[in-house]
């Protein structure tokens, strides 16, 4: 199954994205029914620990390569991820780096941050070579149904989710899943 109909059959089943920024994040993500988690934070050193963790619960692991100290923003960093860790996955907003990481055979999210119209023009030009997008903030459901109807690639809502209202705002406008970092969203 390639990356994108596999992220696609997981998150039909449970949209809520674990976002872990710390290991105590992380441990309560362990823990939570949610079936991918995105680790936004550690260093070249801890990464094949964190991913190990999260594959071990059985779960899938998406390094957001942006985030990781010691990674830089070069193509090498994501033949690093692929060789060195069982990473299913990678998010960046670095565009070289999610072409390289489809080359090599990782689900790619490509992170945009909406701010004004020539962002959104941004992720419909460059969409295409991801597998998903993750947008934020995610409480915009006007935008989410406009991109979902524009690139035709899962989409993904992220940053400033509060509660389970903006979770079903966002997915009853077209958004695939949420990505959160409030762990009690995760359990819902």
């Amino acid at each position: 199954m390639n990356g994108s109909k596999e992220l696609i059959r997981v998150l039909s089943d449970s949209p809520v994205i674990a976002s872990c920024k710390n290991e105590e994040g992380l441990d309560r993500a362990l823990e939570s029914d949610c079936s991918v988690i995105f680790l936004l934070y550690g260093n070249l050193c801890t990464i094949n620990d964190q991913v190990r963790r999260v594959k071990d619960a059985g779960k899938m692991a998406f390094l957001h390569l942006d985030l990781i100290d010691g990674l830089s923003n070069r193509d090498i960093v994501v033949d690093f991820v692929r060789e060195h860790t069982d990473a299913d996955g990678i998010i960046t907003t670095r565009p070289n780096l999610v072409r390289r990481g489809r080359d090599v055979g990782l689900i790619t999210v490509q992170r945009f941050f909406l701010l004004d119209s020539i962002a959104l023009e941004n992720v419909i030009r460059q969409a295409s070579y991801a597998d998903a997008v993750e947008i934020l903030p995610a409480t915009m459901p006007k935008v989410i149904h406009n991109l979902t109807n524009r690139i035709h690639l899962p989409l993904i809502a992220g940053g400033l989710i509060a509660d389970k209202e903006d979770i079903m705002t966002a997915l009853s406008a077209g958004a695939l899943a949420v990505s959160a970092t409030n762990s009690d969203l995760w359990f819902l």
